[in-house]
């Protein structure tokens, strides 16, 4: 899909972010330890939920979708035992891992990823007493049941924290878990995982203690406002000099983001369902005594998300200035820096983790591909505060984790044309 977006013009009204895609994914997974419906709402439309619910159709799940946002998952039981080499391309298949161990007792992956992708993965299991073998291309590992286990995840792993839940919900009488990632969509999944029965203390801190019950039964949860599309909106909207109330977020989940906004000259009025916009002129960095003005690192949660490098990265290139941005999660990650560049900002990648920003600086329309779901949104925001049009390919990857962002874009007043290829 190409995207041609028309910049510098103001955003203003009332936006409604979707639904976490990155919770539904663990509550789809999440849905198959029981044999009882589960049912889900403000579930959104995003091609990464799509293949999370045809997975759990290929395993033997009744998924039905009684409303656009609302499915209710049950199943009887699971038809297979393996997830294959298509399902594990996508990383949060990962997660049916626990439903097949716990309704099936084994469990084969097919895998043509480096084994090292999934060590902590797999260290967490062995330590919690799971047979594991490991053959050429495939893993298998056999159920174990236990009384008490305290493990320390050896990264604070978001796919192996969730694995590690669930089947501690289902087989361990208590299981103490550390090291342990606590992202919002791992919070949610501990609530689901109470409301069917287990008890799960310590939420949203890095040790879990987790009393399992077998088995679980059925629940209704509704999947919270996905809050890196709020911030995102939250960042863009200010860029643009609009104003902007952004309706039925998490207050909490917007405190360490609304801090390194500050530091970047974005405030955010947050009260307890909503963020509002004001109009801001001139941004300027906060002064410190450093040889940069700010800095902006990434950090596990609740430190600033990485999923946010490029949004904080094109606020430091509007921001009276001078910003170091320090991704420290991943090595990747900060490969949208030269489309930025060929935009006009004055950035020095000092190697794949840093970069250092001088704003602020006009940017300019270009020509470019949408570099992936993480940092696209973001080059979508550069785009509606540059000059000219802006002409951007490969833009379906948005729709992998966010719901109808174009549209709703559109709604506060973007000029932006979808024309698909």
């Amino acid at each position: 899909m190409r995207l041609r977006v028309e910049g510098g013009i103001s955003l203003n009204g009332v936006y409604h972010p979707s639904g976490n895609a990155n919770t539904a994914a663990y509550l789809i997974a999440a849905s198959l330890l029981t044999d009882s419906p589960v049912t889900l709402r403000n579930v959104p439309n995003t091609t990464s939920t799509t293949v999370m619910k045809n997975i759990a159709s290929n395993l033997g799940a009744e998924v039905r979708q009684p409303d656009d946002r609302i499915l209710t998952i049950q199943t009887p039981q699971l038809s297979r035992r393996k997830l294959t080499l298509e399902e594990t391309s996508e990383t949060r298949a990962l997660l049916f891992l626990a439903p097949l161990l716990v309704r099936r007792s084994f469990a084969r992956l097919e895998i043509d990823f480096p084994l090292n992708r999934i060590r902590t993965h797999l260290e967490a299991l062995r330590d919690l007493g799971f047979d594991v073998v490991i053959s050429d291309g495939a893993v298998e590992v056999r159920e174990a049941k236990w009384d008490y286990k305290d493990i320390i995840l050896t990264q604070t792993s978001v796919t192996a924290t969730g694995i590690v839940m669930m089947l501690a919900a289902c087989f361990g009488k208590e299981t103490v878990i550390h090291n342990a990632a606590s992202e919002p969509h791992l919070q949610q999944l501990a609530h689901l995982l109470e409301l069917m029965g287990a008890q799960v203390q310590n939420v949203g801190s890095n040790m879990l203690r987790i009393f399992g019950k077998s088995p679980l039964h059925g629940a209704d949860l509704t999947i919270d406002a996905d809050h890196i599309e709020a911030a995102s909106i939250a960042a863009i909207s200010a860029l643009t000099g609009g104003r902007v109330e952004i309706r039925h977020i998490t207050p909490s989940h917007l405190r360490m983001i609304g801090k390194i906004y500050q530091r970047l000259g974005i405030l955010l009025d947050i009260d307890a369902q909503s963020v509002y916009i004001s109009k801001h002129s001139q941004l300027t960095v906060s002064n410190r005594e450093e040889d940069v003005d700010s800095s902006i690192e990434t950090a596990p949660w609740p430190g600033f998300p990485s999923d946010l490098v490029a949004i904080a990265t094109i606020i430091a290139t509007q921001a009276r200035g001078t910003s170091l941005i320090h991704e420290k999660l991943f090595s990747n990650r900060l490969l949208f820096v030269d489309k930025l560049k060929s935009m006009g900002a004055q950035i020095v990648l000092c190697d794949p983790h840093r970069a250092i920003v001088v704003g602020p600086t006009p940017l300019y329309s270009i020509y470019m591909d949408s570099p992936d779901v993480r940092s696209g949104l973001g080059m979508l925001g550069a785009a509606l505060i540059a000059k000219g049009e802006t002409v951007i390919d490969n833009a379906q990857v948005l729709n992998s984790n966010f719901d109808g962002v174009i549209a709703k874009l559109k709604g506060l007043g973007a000029k932006i044309s979808e024309e698909v290829e």
